[in-house]
């Protein structure tokens, strides 16, 4: 049975986790990335593909992956589309390509230019922080995957990522914005309070030695209870407890301390205490 081919427009961190892996399932064929040097490097991690110099290079393949900045997703289709629009390209394949592109923000609309084209487009956003490829590799299995497109990309890129043990989901094109803004919420917000959390610490006289045991406790416990509890039973603290005098009285101190963080306070508190009011799941 002779093997899909993959194309791939982009070798960044992404780009190459994702060609490396789905190098199993399909055969990397073109790959294109503007600098010489990152050329060689894609191809020694992925372990095969011809590098590309310029799209107008690329040859047809059945799947198409465009793993570019999100400011640069929708100008890749477009410059793409206007490449393909020559009938000496070869590129109206039956059936239809694959495009899909990894943003976590925009959704496939933004291939427009290609779906024009009859090309069935799809997005699929990893949940995963891609801080190497090398190390991405190895954290990939069981990596929640968000999906929306067409009917006919969806078929092909869920048992595919699938088979590569993604946990994959489907959500709406017109929510993929408020989807990836939970995702913000979730994880980098997080990441900023840390921040915030490690700075007052110091500023408090914490001993340095003590700064990273007490973020690992708080988190883990933190976790661990959201998953267990849920976020309302697992919310603790002055909020938790109706305890408005310690509200005002602490978030002035951040307030003099730092303004921003005292926003911050001010804003998380009251975010606290709606979800400490808001009805249980249950209605009880």
């Amino acid at each position: 049975m002779v093997r899909p081919t993959f194309n791939l427009i982009g070798c960044g961190r992404v780009g190459q986790t994702l060609g490396r892996l789905l190098s199993q399932r399909v055969d990397l064929q073109d790959f294109y990335t503007l600098s010489a040097d990152s050329r060689q490097t894609a191809q020694d991690f992925m372990g095969g593909g011809t590098p590309r110099a310029n799209l107008s290079d690329m040859q047809s393949a059945d799947l198409w992956l465009l793993a570019v900045p999100d400011t640069q997703i929708g100008p890749v289709a477009a410059q793409l589309a206007v490449l393909l629009r020559n009938p000496k390209r070869g590129q109206a394949l039956t059936p239809p390509p694959i495009v899909f592109h990894c943003s976590g923000f925009l959704s496939s609309a933004v291939l427009s230019p290609l779906a024009e084209l009859g090309w069935a487009t799809a997005s699929l956003h990893p949940v995963l922080s891609f801080a190497s490829p090398a190390l991405a590799i190895g954290q990939f299995a069981g990596t929640p995957c968000a999906l929306e497109g067409s009917p006919a990309a969806l078929g092909t890129l869920k048992p595919l990522f699938e088979a590569l043990e993604a946990r994959c989901f489907e959500i709406q094109l017109d929510q993929k914005a408020l989807y990836h803004a939970a995702a913000v919420f979730s994880h980098n917000f997080t990441v900023a309070l840390q921040g915030v959390a490690q700075a007052a610490w110091q500023s408090a006289g914490v001993p340095a030695e003590w700064v990273n045991p007490l973020t690992q406790a708080l988190l883990q416990s933190a976790v661990n209870n959201v998953l267990a509890l849920g976020p309302q039973a697992a919310l603790t603290g002055p909020a938790a407890r109706g305890d408005q005098a310690v509200l005002t009285q602490q978030g002035q101190v951040v307030q003099n301390w730092d303004a921003l963080s005292g926003e911050a306070y001010k804003i998380m508190s009251a975010l606290a205490l709606r979800l400490k009011s808001a009805p249980t799941p249950s209605g009880e």
